[in-house]
């Protein structure tokens, strides 16, 4: 009977502590800069290989329909972090380093919630949410931070590769590299930009090496694809297809680190991994630059080229492999779903727009989007409104290449700006935003414009000189 009793006892722990391993999951979230839907190999890239992402979707789930709330660094970056619109927190646009302004005290993010559960977090790549101590990611619930403060552009950029530099970049100081609250390097060059992705990758595996027996959430905003873009020595010329290619290689060799450290530390079924993209491509810069694929236009628009992001979520066990999800979900969904994950309540007196998607993850049968609607904003903007299935633009201006080439080689080409109308298109049937049937679904623009309505009362809307009631401040210093 003792020997019994002990058997049971055995089992009932190790039946405990597998509860508790289901309910402390470790989260990792790559997330690019600037990368097209079509970048990777399980949307369609060409010219160049990504095993370990094309590994990762076989092993996970792809959702073709995901969005950043946003087409710009900052934005989305906020939305992403706090689960909410990013016009609700007031980061529009992106920072400069002229600007004292960042995210504010009161806003919690995802690291802040895991936390609260005990977890070590981490975030080793770009911020942009601020570049003063106040804003920067240490004062935001994490435990480690490494890489530069806003977008690599930002400086008074040395000609390396031919283009002529911007007015605004004369004014710049020189870009810094941070650890923690310090700088640790004055002056980032262009040869040390060419080792951001590797020293990315070193920290972040160095950190799952180290927090492999305490559930951790590493976060990892890699500085690539953005321009000016550079490839470490390793991975110049690998792709055969050009300096992007040779970038984005070396980003899906990022990826297979880290899942290696993952499996290697025997925590590869306890760690749900994320990898998407803050915002679509910045299509003047050509070659430079990646594609959207058959998505309208990219980075600075809300067409679906502009916000709509490849997606590629794993998860042994829990997430089923070689799937795929058409509902429509957004990186404002994160954080509620992280909470779900980790069993931590989310404050109910500064309430976030993000919902749950762990039905849409776990590929629960019949699960659809829990958006009812999505407010496409840029800046203060609501240029337009979708649903599950239909998109409406209301009259806005736009830039776009207008069928001119683009740039090459670093080269970047003027945009040319124009005008859309109050058009309403069928995602379902008609991805690229091509044939305007606002004429035909009277009913359809009419829901959707009082959901637009809803929008303008809660967080604004410049094109219509409106003031949201629920806009909450940014933190000012």
């Amino acid at each position: 009977m003792r020997h019994l009793m002990f058997l049971l006892t055995i089992l009932g722990s190790q039946v405990i502590a597998q509860g508790a391993d289901a309910e402390q999951p470790n989260i990792v979230i790559i997330f690019i800069d600037d990368m097209g839907y079509a970048d990777i190999g399980p949307f369609g890239a060409e010219g160049y290989e990504t095993p370990n992402l094309d590994r990762m979707a076989n092993e996970g789930r792809v959702f073709t329909d995901f969005h950043s709330a946003t087409a710009v660094c900052s934005a989305s970056r906020a939305a992403l972090l706090t689960g909410c619109y990013p016009e609700r927190v007031s980061i529009l646009h992106a920072l400069s380093p002229r600007q004292k302004i960042g995210l504010h005290d009161d806003e919690l993010t995802i690291a802040e919630l895991c936390k609260k559960q005990g977890y070590a977090t981490a975030v080793f790549g770009k911020w942009h949410l601020g570049h003063l101590q106040p804003f920067l990611p240490l004062q935001h619930g994490f435990d480690e931070y490494f890489g530069l403060p806003y977008s690599n552009d930002m400086w008074p950029q040395p000609d390396v590769q031919g283009d002529p530099i911007p007015k605004r970049r004369q004014h710049y100081p020189k870009l810094p590299l941070y650890e923690g609250n310090r700088i640790v390097d004055e002056e980032v060059t262009a040869e040390d930009q060419a080792q951001l992705t590797t020293w990315y990758t070193e920290r972040s595996v160095q950190f799952i090496d180290r927090n492999k027996d305490r559930p951790f959430f590493l976060y990892v905003p890699h500085t690539m694809v953005h321009v000016p873009i550079f490839v470490s020595k390793k991975f110049q010329g690998k792709s055969g297809a050009g300096l992007y290619g040779d970038v984005v290689m070396e980003l899906d060799w990022s990826v297979g680190q880290i899942l290696e450290a993952l499996k290697r530390n025997g925590i590869d079924k306890k760690t749900l991994v994320i990898f998407t993209s803050d915002n679509g491509p910045w299509l003047n810069y050509g070659d430079h630059a990646g594609s959207a694929g058959p998505l309208r236009e990219g980075k600075g628009t809300m067409f679906e080229g502009g916000y709509r992001e490849p997606c590629v979520m794993r998860w042994p066990g829990k997430i089923p492999a070689n799937t795929k999800c058409a509902e429509f979900a957004t990186t404002m969904d994160l954080l509620p779903t992280i909470a779900k994950l980790i069993d931590e309540k989310l404050p109910t007196e500064r309430p976030i727009d993000g919902k749950d998607i762990w039905p849409l993850m776990a590929g629960e049968a019949d699960a659809i989007s829990p958006h009812e609607a999505f407010y496409c904003y840029y800046g203060r903007e609501l240029r337009a409104v979708r649903d599950r299935r239909w998109k409406l633009h209301f009259p806005h201006k736009y830039r776009t290449l207008a069928g001119k080439p683009p740039g090459s080689g670093g080269y970047s080409v003027p945009y040319e700006h124009t005008m859309t109308g109050l058009e309403l298109y069928d995602l379902q049937d008609d991805v690229g935003e091509t044939t305007d049937v606002a004429d035909q679904h009277p009913e359809i623009v009419a829901r959707l414009e009082k959901h637009a309505e809803l929008a303008r009362a809660a967080l604004g809307d410049t094109l219509t000189q409106r003031q949201g009631s629920e806009v909450r401040p940014h933190g000012q210093r």
